[in-house]
C-alpha cells in the first residue's frame, strides 16, 4: 500500500474543502510538528479544533524518533531548512512516504518524493 504524509498546508486545505479532487487511496500519516502547528494557531475556533482533532485521529502520527531527529539534523545542515520543515521532510523520508504539500521548499530535497496538491480557488 502506498504511503503518504500530509504537510501542515495539506491538512489545512483538506479540512477547508480546497482540494480539487480526492486524495489517492493509501496509508496516510502526519508529523507531530504539523499537529503542534495546527492546534496552536492563535484564534483557532473550537469547531476548527474539533475538525483537526477528528481528522488527525484517522491518520498515523509520526513521532519525533531518533531516526527522524537524525534525518532532520542532516536536512538542516545540507538544505538549510527551517526546523519544522526539516522534521516534516524527515518524517516522510523515515516512513518512505510521498509528501503532499504545496510548499516549494520541499521540492529540492533528494530522497524525498513530493506531490503537489491541486486546489480549487476560494469563493
Amino acid at each position: 500500500m502506498q504511503r503518504y504524509l500530509l504537510d501542515t498546508n495539506a491538512i489545512i486545505y483538506l479540512i477547508g474543502g480546497r482540494l480539487a479532487g480526492p486524495l489517492p487511496a493509501g496509508r496516510y500519516s502526519f508529523s507531530v510538528i504539523s499537529e503542534i502547528e495546527l492546534l496552536s494557531f492563535p484564534g483557532l475556533s473550537a469547531e476548527d479544533d474539533q475538525k483537526i482533532t477528528e481528522l488527525l485521529a484517522l491518520l498515523d502520527r509520526v513521532e519525533l524518533t531518533q531516526a527522524v531527529r537524525f534525518e532532520a539534523i542532516t536536512l538542516r545542515k545540507q538544505k538549510r531548512f527551517k526546523l519544522p520543515d526539516a522534521i516534516i521532510a524527515a518524517s516522510a523520508i523515515n516512513r518512505n512516504a510521498t509528501l503532499f504539500t504545496n510548499d516549494q521548499a520541499f521540492y529540492v530535497t533528494s530522497g524525498l518524493t513530493v506531490q503537489p496538491l491541486k486546489l480549487i480557488s476560494p469563493s
